[in-house]
């Protein structure tokens, strides 16, 4: 990266050293063929040529230079999202660790009682990452956002509303991390 950026350095004073070589032949062609109109008129474009090829030169090592920047920007800011992400769940994952290291049998209530607060607290981490879950029992069938697995009649039940949801569903925002397994009544 560093010899492309070398490279470029390079190509933009070379160019310099050109335009100022050529600016000074220009003036030396305008001077020595002041009579032929047509030679003024030659040294003059190609002085405007040369000011154009510096300016594009110039325009393309910061079009180069803007494009690597954001890349490694891009990069950046994903691994940054990619840490938070983790930092948020790693407690949760401590906090199961230490419940399967505490199951003894007669201690089973108190087992169940720190399980149901680590699933609270995996619930308000996704919560404060605006992950939101859906697919409860009762609410309307939707194949947008469910994925039927199994069909029931029930001639009591509403048309098209779920039974048992065998998967949580989850979305933040209109993004649909993953769909509902459920199970459909009628």
């Amino acid at each position: 990266m560093k010899d492309k950026q070398k490279i470029t350095a390079e190509q933009a004073e070379e160019t310099e050293l050109e335009t100022a070589a050529s600016d000074e032949a220009a003036e030396a062609e305008v001077e020595a063929a002041a009579e032929d109109p047509l030679a003024v008129e030659l040294a003059q474009c190609q002085a405007a040529l040369a000011a154009e090829k510096d300016k594009f030169l110039r325009m393309a090592a910061e079009y180069d230079n803007y494009r690597r920047r954001t890349a490694k920007e891009r990069e950046a800011a994903y691994s940054d999202a990619y840490a938070d992400a983790l930092t948020q769940i790693i407690p949760v994952i401590d906090n199961l660790e230490r419940a399967a290291g505490f199951g003894a049998a007669e201690d089973a209530k108190q087992l169940a009682d720190g399980v149901n607060m680590i699933l609270t607290q995996f619930t308000s981490v996704l919560e404060k990452m605006g992950i939101e879950a859906f697919g409860e029992k009762g609410e309307p069938f939707d194949p947008n956002i469910h994925n039927a697995i199994m069909h029931e009649e029930d001639p009591e039940q509403e048309e098209s509303i779920l039974g048992d949801v065998f998967q949580r569903g989850y979305r933040r925002g209109d993004k649909i991390i993953r769909c509902a397994m459920v199970k459909v009544i009628n």
